[in-house]
């Protein structure tokens, strides 16, 4: 199986692509005047990427550099800590959304969930009571408020994304809007310590892929970072662009479009021996959809000869399934997430 990571070549293709290949960049031009041809295209760039990788950077997101920072500048701070303090934060290990603090030999983690409007409170119906674990969030000063100054900023991408997602597949610009409304969403910021030793293995998280909708991820310049599998079995570099955002689909989303999207296997690798000195910090927002809503396959994704694939499920269900077996499989060692 071929192994060693290629990237795509840049060239212009419009106004919306940037780069093309199997990872693309997309100008979301988020940034700049409402422009109704543009956005069409922007939609038909990104839904070409999910259907082919599932995986593309963007800019032109809006996205405040200086709340990046902030959360960055919160971040190191906290995970410089000795393993006693974080420890005062610890996660508790049944808790299917991670907050808090944890560590793996090759990665450290935190994370906290901010849900979305009125989620405790639709029609009296509260979501699952194991999705309730409150946050636990560390005494640094600034740490609590860059966080969710983070995740507003971010969860406004989030939606525009589902947007041009809900064009690319023909549907109203507002289809998913009311799935999300009350969202249930962690953000995780991901610490890759320095090597001191070289280290078992390849990677610094084992090939995987993500479960819920759609992850939008930040990740610094650190060498030893994210690889994507492309169909002929090989890896893939996502480069880091200052000021970009990844965005990968997770398998929610494939099974919300029929399996006509794509949700990718990939990796983060460890940084060459040179470079073991550097520490990484990536930041992943896991857009998940409200608890109660249903997910079946999107009306434009089936036809006579294309029935629905899997049954119906709610949001919450789905979401509580995957992260038991994740779990389960991180006790039993199987995974270094």
């Amino acid at each position: 199986m071929p192994d060693a990571p290629r990237s795509a070549e840049p060239f212009r293709t419009g106004d919306a692509t940037l780069m093309d290949g199997y990872v693309p960049v997309v100008d979301l031009g988020l940034d700049a005047p409402p422009d109704p041809l543009r956005r069409a295209s922007v939609a038909r760039a990104v839904g070409k990427a999910c259907e082919s990788s599932g995986f593309l950077v963007v800019v032109g997101h809006s996205v405040s550099a200086g709340t990046v920072s902030a959360l960055y500048r919160s971040s190191r701070t906290f995970f410089g800590q000795e393993r006693e303090r974080k420890a005062r934060v610890e996660r508790d290990p049944t808790d299917p959304l991670q907050r808090g603090y944890g560590g793996y030999s090759r990665l450290e983690m935190y994370s906290a969930t901010r849900f979305g409007e009125r989620a405790l409170d639709r029609d009296g119906a509260p979501p699952d009571p194991a999705l309730l674990f409150p946050n636990r969030w560390p005494a640094i000063p600034g740490f609590r408020e860059s966080y969710l100054a983070y995740h507003t900023e971010v969860e406004r991408l989030a939606l525009d994304i589902m947007r041009l997602f809900a064009l690319a597949l023909a549907l109203p610009e507002d289809w998913f809007d009311d799935k999300f409304a009350r969202h249930m969403t962690p953000l995780m910021v991901n610490y890759y310590p320095a090597q001191t030793a070289t280290p078992p293995g390849t990677f610094r998280n084992e090939p995987h892929t993500d479960f819920g909708a759609v992850t939008v991820l930040y990740q610094d310049e650190a060498p030893g970072g994210l690889q994507v599998r492309d169909p002929s079995g090989g890896w893939l570099d996502v480069p880091p662009i200052e000021g970009s955002f990844v965005v990968n689909l997770g398998e929610l989303m494939t099974r919300w479009t029929n399996d006509r999207w794509a949700s990718t296997v990939h990796r983060v690798v460890n940084p060459p021996r040179d470079q073991s000195h550097r520490d990484r910090i990536s930041i992943a927002f896991f857009y998940q959809p409200d608890p109660q809503a249903v997910i079946t396959a999107i009306p434009s994704c089936v036809g006579p000869d294309d029935p629905p694939r899997h049954p119906e499920i709610t949001s919450g269900e789905y979401f509580l399934a995957k992260s038991r077996r994740a779990y389960v499989e991180r006790v039993m060692g199987r995974r270094h997430t």
